[in-house]
Order: C-alpha cells, then structure tokens, then sequence
C-alpha cells in the first residue's frame, strides 16, 4: 500500500465502521482535500472518542499537483467492472484507481462491521451543496439523513464514477459536491459534511470537541430548504465538440420550454423542459454538457 495515497487516519481502538473518504478523485477540485486535512489535523489534535476508524485518500494525485481535471482520462469514469477485472494500468487515472482500491481493500481488513464512503467533488458552476446518490442498498436512505439537496441517478447514466464501484462492493455512501471549484465555500461545506459523516458513521459528540465547528453550523443550515431531484435528461459530449453553455446558469436554477440553453457544434441547444438545469458546463474538460432535473416527493 503506497501510505503517500493517504491523506490521513483517525481512530481511538473502538469497534465500529470504517469511514473511507475519497478528495480530489478530479485534480481541479481540491477543497475536499483542504477540509478533510484541517478535520484529520483538528481529530488529531484533540483526539474525542469514535467508533471505528476514518479513512482519508488523495484521489488523482498526479493531477491535484498540476491543478488539472486529469492527464490521460477522467478518473471518475474508469471504475468500470471491465477496468477493474482487467487490471490493466495503461493509463495514469488507472494507475491512480488501483492505487485507491488497493487502499481501500489494505484497510478493510481489520473486519470493520459497517462500510462507509464519502466522495467529495465540487463544479464549474456556482451551486448550493448537493449529494448525488445512487439508489442501490441503503445509499438512498443514508443520504437522506444529511442535510443538502439530493440528487439520484447520476451514477446510472454515467458509467464507471468511484461511488458505483464502492456500492458494488458493499460500502454504503455517496458523493458530495460542495460547491464551485474556487468558492472558499466550497470546503467549509465539505467540512461540515466530513464531520456530519463522522458524526452518523463513528458516533462523534461535536460537543466534545473545544469548539463545536462553525462549517457544520453552516452546512446544517441547508436542511431547512432540503428537496430531491431526478435527473430526466443528460446532454452528452464527444472530445472534440464545440460546446458552450449560455452564461450565469447555476445548478439547480428553473428553465422553461423554449430558453436557449447552450450551443453545440454550431447548433442552438433549445430547452424542452420546465424543470431545473443541473452541472452546466463551464470548464474546457468534461463529456456532460448539462443535465436537465426535476424535483420529486421523498417517500
């Protein structure tokens, strides 16, 4: 196990679930990354109780150092049954993946009874925090127990991202996108959610802490305007298109029928939906153009 893959780890030998965190699995989204060192350094530090372990891992390293989405492919697409079966590393992003995994099956050794995962990914566009969740085992119920805007789906029509991998093999978790690439917001939400996730995984008392920390104050503050959606449409790229999205749109903003959303190839992107506009692309790198969403009634 390469110990360099690990940002850190923190548990107080009591029996109980690991907790294993993924950051930067994108190498232009680092704040996961800076919160999850400042929650592992504050944990170190003051050292409160929890049950079993957590666990924090650097995703796409080699492109976290050149602050790029990543080298040779995108990470979050090569965590396919394929990729995996054939252990093939012919590339850096899956390099990086076996790497991650041979983490991941290095600490689950122990036994640990229950396994936990949290993913954490920011956009290029301004957003609220949100968790993408895919609805398989108890995915779906854990993330409803935290208090951001939820989305399902995403993983079942983009293939091979880290969270299908990690529920195929029994963790129980989801992604969090905590907000646009630059936004200082951005790691306070994740922040907060890494100690929200410690709290519900490992049992943490926030209160035992010297200072009960302001990012969950700031994070829990979404509860209140909580809702879940479901993607209905995916506009999907090839490499070498042309495609940009009309300016100042944010996730989760309403579009109506008829509104010009972006252009691609040349061609006007004309919406067809009065729903809710979802990851529009702003950045050079990227195969999803956007992706249309709709709200819907949590059972």
């Amino acid at each position: 196990m390469d110990e360099n893959r690990i940002i850190g780890t923190y548990g107080t030998d009591n029996e109980g679930p690991l907790l294993f965190i993924s950051a930067g699995i994108h190498g232009n989204e680092p704040s996961g990354v800076v919160a999850l060192e400042k929650v592992i350094d504050l944990l170190e530090r003051e050292k409160p109780e929890i049950s079993g372990k957590v666990v924090g891992v650097y995703g796409n390293r080699t492109a976290l150092e050149k602050g790029v989405r990543y080298i040779d492919e995108d990470l979050n697409r090569t965590w396919t049954e394929r990729n995996v079966e054939a252990q093939k590393k012919d590339s850096n992003e899956k390099k990086e993946m076996f790497e991650i995994i041979d983490v991941l099956e290095c600490q689950s050794r122990d036994g640990y009874r229950k396994r936990y995962f949290l993913d954490c990914h920011t956009t290029s566009s301004d957003s609220l925090p949100y968790i993408s969740v895919q609805e398989v085992g108890e995915n779906d119920a854990w993330a409803h127990r935290f208090p951001v805007h939820i989305i399902r789906g995403f993983s079942d029509i983009v293939f091979g991202c880290i969270d299908h991998y990690l529920s195929r093999i029994g963790l129980t978790g989801f992604v969090f996108e905590g907000g646009q690439h630059q936004s200082p917001d951005a790691i306070r939400y994740h922040e907060g959610m890494i100690w929200l996730a410690l709290v519900e995984a490992c049992g943490l008392d926030l209160e035992r802490l010297s200072e009960f920390p302001q990012a969950v104050e700031k994070t829990t503050d979404q509860r209140r305007d909580q809702k879940t959606f479901e993607i209905i449409h995916r506009h999907s790229l090839e490499d070498d298109d042309r495609f940009a999205m009309e300016p100042g749109y944010e996730n989760f903003q309403t579009i109506e029928k008829g509104e010009l959303l972006a252009t691609h190839n040349g061609k006007k992107i004309i919406s067809r939906w009065n729903a809710h506009i979802f990851m529009p692309l702003y950045q050079t790198q990227g195969n999803d153009g956007f992706f249309v969403v709709e709200e819907v009634e949590v059972e």
